[in-house]
């Protein structure tokens, strides 16, 4: 810059002061990221993409091009009102407008801060303004002219590096890191970085740490990428990127962030949530990719099992749904499903009067191999849906999205990917925003009980009051929605973000392409939302994430301890210390079912539903007739050692064919593990025999299940079944480790009308001494020790194998359900293991040592 411009310049300039609110405090270089939306500010966690709303209406016009600056403690950025404004902001922000008439009145919605106080903004040009915001130099709040780029690049923020006070960007479409010097106004291209690549993304907001990492977040989406220690890159060098965390979307934006303050990093090999999170190593996206956790993308579920999770009082229609499948041995076969072609008249307006789903289903937008058919049409039965079309998209012959459209008439589809399975095992992981045509809609981020990942959305659509405009619907909560109306309802989930956006994008393009859409009607995502929790023996566990740093929630619920009970509620205040996770204990006494809602009153609540797996009865044969059908409470009490399958059932009965009763061992119907366990253990009293099969879900054919027989008496007695007396036409010994339902069924023999009864309590899983095992597996177990036990870190396990084999250490909980499980290579004679506690809450869990060759018996690990 000539000298004598800048003296000029420096003459010339006006400078008005406004203050509107006096501050108190600056920022000083406190933890948080800042993400300025117009006038709004919200607190942003950048180790786990978690944001929240800390200031609203802070300023008359929008705020934007914001930096930290190190000189004072404030964050400053530039106005749009009034124009040629610049604003200061304070830790409580309040703030103080300042006019620099050298300024443009362009929306400067580029700027940062340099580590010597400058602050350089931009527009759109090639142009930068540089202004003195060093409250110690005697220039201090006036303009020291402007600087030319020495190329032009299509950004929208950047951010100083405080180790080599360079600023760094990553141009949208391109995908380019650039480093500029200030001073000159050199761009120097460092290529493109390949987290990136492929990307069609906005990065309206970036930061860097302490250490040199570059953090980029995509305004679309709002996924946070790494791009680590930019000072040491140059041109052609390569450059380290990955995904960092899962943030919310956003517009109209920017960010700031002290450049010196650190952000905490997962160790990805510990066992540990280091970045506190609540994800540990390879759960925790800053993970992916690798070493320790190499990039393998799970496929997705199909939407043939979607549509249910929420329950919402229909669980025993669903365990009869599911039911019905096992006993007509229905499997949906991806082979054989009809493949959705793309025609001529996609994404039409046409003539046609009457829309259908298939009009809005995505084609050829996500790269997938084929698109096909897995509509789960038994839905129609059971919900409120009138018409059902689901599409699950493949590539290299895995599932990597799915679409399930339902049609409903009077109000919204009542089930929500959401609500249900965090009590069941899944977790959820993340719940922030996506935005769609400048809307932002909320995802959420959900791991299965499988360990896979997805990325959920749920939309609705329904018609105008003069039915020719669309209304898009997105809440958390079903009560937000609009009733006695019909939908076109859109559940969306996929492996990758990236293609969750391209599908959910589609679908709003297909609605408007048949009906333009005038209105959004959203609401925003929960700031405190359960992440996973489980239920047992009259106790509710959960684990809370709290974003906002509540203090309190209430707790409002409705639940039944039976299926034919009626409907209670309780409600209560939970205490909520400010930890990001913290884990909530609850007595609830025993359920069956149970609905909840928790919230601070203001902001969106959290609504959870959960429902153990339900007690049905089987009257399909058409002389059935049920007179009775009564469910109570199970009182009696298990230790440890046992499973206890909770609640007692009374059955009455006329039938000339049969009459059966069954119990899944979970909602969902997935198969839990019980060959820990020997034997079936109740008290009941009948008429006549009674048949007993655990239905297994490797066995396809009804007739092949598992089954044993006992003579019921008319006096109440105990009866044990031991599991080597259950037998099968296709297997000579019971494998009971992947059981999904109980049934007990009760047969006229002689195809004469009968009355049949039968009443069964106290049902548990036992090992029972009466039972005979190989006598090499009970010498090899009984030399299997763990120790400490109870344990608080780690266990140590010792066993001894009698030859070279492969093996696994599996780790269950008290429901059955796998939780850990690493394979083994045993050696001949003495092995030892090690077991992680990991994340794993306090609580009573089973360990098995299970050989190629060779089952040992499980043990008991009690976790302090």
């Amino acid at each position: 810059m000539n000298k004598k411009y800048f003296i000029n310049l420096l003459l010339l300039t006006f400078i008005s002061i406004q203050p509107l609110i006096s501050q108190n405090t600056p920022f000083n270089c406190d933890y948080y990221a800042y993400l300025f939306q117009k006038n709004d500010v919200f607190a942003v966690d950048l180790a786990s993409g978690s944001a929240y709303e800390v200031a609203t209406d802070i300023t008359t016009g929008n705020i934007n091009g914001a930096g930290y600056n190190p000189k004072d403690g404030y964050i400053w950025g530039s106005l749009t009102y009034p124009q040629k404004s610049i604003v200061r902001i304070g830790k409580n922000f309040s703030t103080t407008t300042y006019t620099i008439d050298a300024l443009p009145t362009s929306n400067r919605y580029i700027g940062d801060v340099s580590h010597e106080g400058i602050y350089y903004s931009k527009s759109g040009g090639d142009t930068y303004y540089i202004i003195d915001l060093d409250p110690e130099s005697p220039t201090h709040l006036t303009s020291l002219g402007t600087g030319t780029l020495s190329q032009s690049i299509l950004v929208h923020d950047w951010a100083f590096n405080s180790l080599d006070n360079h600023l760094y960007t990553v141009e949208k479409g391109t995908n380019k890191l650039y480093r500029i010097n200030a001073s000159t106004g050199n761009v120097e291209n460092l290529g493109v970085v390949p987290a990136l690549a492929g990307l069609n993304y906005t990065y309206g907001a970036v930061y860097f740490d302490n250490m040199g990492n570059f953090y980029v977040s995509a305004n679309q989406t709002g996924t946070v990428y790494i791009i680590n220690e930019v000072t040491n890159i140059n041109n052609g060098s390569s450059i380290n990127s990955n995904l960092f965390a899962f943030g919310p979307s956003s517009s109209s934006n920017d960010g700031a962030r002290c450049p010196t303050a650190p952000v905490p990093m997962e160790d990805c090999t510990n066992g540990i949530d280091d970045d506190g999170d609540g994800l540990a190593d390879c759960d925790d996206p800053s993970c992916s990719g690798v070493s320790a956790c190499p990039t393998i993308v799970a496929p997705t579920t199909s939407g043939n099992n979607g549509g249910l999770e929420s329950n919402n009082r229909l669980s025993q229609q669903i365990n009869k749904r599911n039911y019905n499948r096992i006993k007509t041995n229905y499997t949906f076969r991806k082979e054989t499903a009809k493949r959705i072609v793309k025609k001529s008249t996609y994404a039409q307006r046409g003539a046609k009067k009457a829309l259908t789903l298939n009009d809005f289903i995505p084609l050829k937008v996500i790269n997938e191999d084929e698109a096909i058919e897995s509509s789960p049409t038994d839905l129609i039965k059971i919900t409120n849906a009138t018409d059902i079309v689901s599409v699950d998209y493949q590539r290299k012959n895995k599932t990597v999205a799915s679409i399930l459209a339902l049609k409903t008439e009077d109000k919204v589809y009542e089930h929500t990917k959401y609500i249900c399975d965090r009590l069941l095992g899944a977790e959820l992981l993340s719940v922030s925003t996506i935005q769609i045509e400048e809307h932002n809609f909320i995802k959420s981020i959900i791991k299965n009980v499988d360990g896979g990942v997805e990325f959920v959305l749920s939309l609705s659509a329904r018609e105008s009051s003069d039915g020719q405009n669309f209304i898009i619907e997105n809440h958390w909560n079903l009560d937000k929605y609009k009733s006695e109306t019909g939908y076109f309802n859109f559940q969306i989930w996929s492996n990758s973000i990236d293609d969750l956006m391209l599908l959910s994008t589609e679908v709003i393009r297909l609605l408007d392409v048949k009906k333009t859409i005038d209105t959004y009607n959203i609401s925003p995502p929960p700031p405190v939302f359960v992440k996973k929790g489980f239920y047992k023996n009259g106790v509710l566990n959960l684990d809370i994430v709290n974003v906002n740093g509540s203090t309190t929630v209430e707790f409002d619920a409705g639940f039944k301890q039976t299926e034919t009970s009626n409907l209670d509620n309780m409600s209560s205040t939970i205490v909520l210390d400010k930890n990001y996770i913290s884990n909530v204990i609850l007595d609830t006494g025993k359920l069956f079912d149970i609905g909840f809602r928790i919230g601070d009153g203001t902001n969106t609540p959290d609504d959870l539903f959960m429902s153990d797996g339900s007690w049905g009865v089987d009257d399909a044969a058409t002389s059935t007739n049920v007179t009775d059908f009564t469910v109570t409470p199970n009182e009696d009490q298990t230790d440890d050692t046992e499973m206890s399958i909770e609640r007692n059932i009374n059955l009455k009965a006329s039938t000339k064919e049969y009459v059966s009763v069954y119990k899944a061992f979970n909602p969902r119907f997935k198969s839990v593990d019980i060959s820990s366990y020997n034997a079936l253990k109740f008290k009941g009293n009948g008429t006549g025999t009674l048949e007993v099969r655990f239905i297994k879900e490797s066995i396809n054919v009804w007739e092949d299940q598992f089954n044993a027989t006992v003579n019921l008496g008319t006096t109440n007695q105990e009866y044990t079944i031991l599991f080597d007396d259950f037998t099968s036409t296709k297997s000579s010994k019971a494998d009971f480790s992947d059981v999904v339902t109980l049934v007990f069924t009760m047969v006229s023999k002689n195809g004469e009308k009968q009355v049949k009864e039968m009443n069964i309590s106290e049902l548990k899983l036992v090992n029972s001494s009466a039972l005979s095992t190989n006598d090499e597996a009970n010498s090899l177990a009984n030399q299997i020790s763990v120790t400490p036990n109870p344990m608080i870190e780690s266990a140590n396990v010792q066993f001894n194998s009698s030859q070279y084999q492969n093996g696994s250490l599996i780790l269950y909980n008290q429901l059955g359900q796998i939780i850990q499980k690493s394979d083994l290579k045993i050696n001949s004679g003495k092995n030892e293991v090690t077991i992680y506690r990991n994340k794993l809450a306090t609580g009573v869990y089973f360990f098995k040592i299970k050989s190629d060759n060779l089952n040992y018996i499980t043990k008991k690990l009690v976790i302090k």
